[in-house]
């Protein structure tokens, strides 16, 4: 398989996969005008641009393990890209991770260990889940959502697209949580709906005056 980038995630991407998987990385992709060195952990790095060439989707899947830059809205790009030119986009869930029966997960997720998955919860696509969170029973996360570490979504929540949880932000029980929300670390969220890219603060949760702007992530 390839891996997306060449930073901070992707070398962690490629820990956990030679750790904890059946998976082998074959290569690291991003693109040209990025493109510094030649190998990455003694791996090839090709131009993303050219990947389909040297890596044929026929024979290769693909990750894409980014940070939640632009409000997930560069991941989802490349995210689209690598599935228009073919490739099947691989999930990562830690083998320390507690997924229970009736969960249902997406694909190009990346969910560290010590998350807690209950059951009849539903995880969209490019979904991130750092180390440590609880995600309630009867649960919808939807797609291109990234959960820092230690969050608490409580149960029947909704998490719309595009939103960022800061780490040991909690949410309460019914909520929706709207398209681009931000739930900053350490907040608590007693509402139970949010507006789209709203930015909430300190315990409980207060919105911050105007919409979040995406250049901002």
């Amino acid at each position: 398989m390839v891996i997306f980038g060449v930073k901070d995630t992707a070398e962690l991407a490629h820990f956990y996969l030679t750790h904890d998987s059946d998976k082998k990385v074959v290569a690291f992709t991003v693109h040209e005008r990025y493109l510094e060195e030649t190998t990455f952990h003694n791996l090839p790095v090709v131009p993303f641009e050219q990947v389909k060439n040297q890596f044929p989707s026929e024979e290769f899947d693909f990750f894409v393990p980014m940070t939640a830059s632009n409000m997930n809205c560069d991941r989802e790009m490349i995210y689209n890209d690598a599935k228009a030119m073919g490739y099947r986009l691989i999930s990562y869930v830690s083998s320390k991770a507690t997924v229970f029966p009736g969960a249902q997960i997406g694909e190009n997720c990346f969910i560290l260990e010590d998350n807690t998955i209950q059951p009849f919860t539903t995880i969209g696509n490019n979904v991130v889940l750092w180390s440590g969170n609880h995600i309630g029973h009867h649960g919808r996360i939807d797609d291109h959502v990234f959960f820092t570490s230690h969050v608490v979504m409580s149960g029947h929540c909704h998490i719309h697209s595009h939103c960022f949880f800061g780490v040991n932000a909690t949410i309460r029980d019914y909520s929706i949580i709207k398209k681009g929300t931000l739930l900053a670390m350490g907040a608590s969220l007693t509402k139970q709906e949010t507006d789209d890219w709203g930015v909430y603060l300190g315990s409980p949760a207060k919105k911050l005056e105007g919409k979040i702007s995406k250049d901002l992530m």
